[in-house]
């Protein structure tokens, strides 16, 4: 399960440079397993939704660079991008193209894509999130210093996605690549920030696991 996104794995054509620019911090991940190994190092628990609102996560916020104008969705779509943007006054994003790897789609505006959270913020509440300070929820609902913890993909299918984990919901792109991506992307996010997961989610991670054997999760544990 491999941890970083890559224009070149992502796009699957032109292999285009994605920009780094606007804030969108690159640190190499100090932790890297085989994808069985890093499952099995998930902190397993009970989850609950007990007093969660979508207000419990401060999002998007001024970003890295609060003095460039791009608050964070702004920042991951700058980074993201295959075919960079303009950009305008007020960080406003013209033109552009970019790879959904979820449902294998180019994009060709960024208005057509959302941010999406790798894990959830319902998720992450139920995981553990609940317990924690709305500064370290803030820095969770924004983080670029790992790439994989925001992935700009179609609205449809982050909507498809909403707020479930592995066990119900995976990307409809028909490649074993993709999956094994987004598993590890998953377990890594949760590693990185010590989200738990329940007995279901595990299941379903360790299954996905053994059908990426020659993939590793990268992690960097969050601040």
């Amino acid at each position: 399960m491999g941890g970083r996104r890559s224009a070149g794995r992502a796009a699957g054509a032109d292999g285009s440079d994605r920009g780094r620019a606007y804030g969108r911090a690159r640190h190499p991940a100090d932790r890297g397993h085989c994808a069985a190994t890093a499952v099995d190092r998930l902190p397993l628990g009970t989850e609950s939704r007990e007093g969660y609102q979508p207000t419990s996560f401060n999002h998007w916020n001024a970003g890295t660079n609060p003095t460039d104008g791009c608050n964070t969705r702004a920042a991951v779509l700058i980074a993201e991008a295959v075919d960079a943007p303009e950009i305008g006054p007020g960080c406003r994003l013209t033109g552009g193209r970019w790879w959904s790897y979820y449902d294998a789609m180019w994009v060709t505006g960024a208005s057509g894509l959302d941010i999406d959270h790798m894990v959830p913020l319902a998720e992450a509440w139920d995981s553990g999130a609940s317990a924690w300070t709305p500064r370290r929820r803030e820095a969770y609902a924004n983080d670029q210093d790992a790439e994989t913890s925001l992935v700009a993909v179609t609205a449809r299918s982050n909507r498809s996605k909403s707020d479930q984990d592995p066990a119900e919901w995976m990307p409809p792109a028909l490649d074993d690549a993709v999956r094994c991506q987004y598993a590890s992307e998953w377990v890594g996010t949760k590693l990185r920030w010590g989200l738990a997961v329940d007995d279901t989610e595990l299941a379903a991670l360790r299954d996905l696991a053994l059908g990426c054997p020659l993939e590793s999760v990268t992690y960097e544990p969050a601040g």
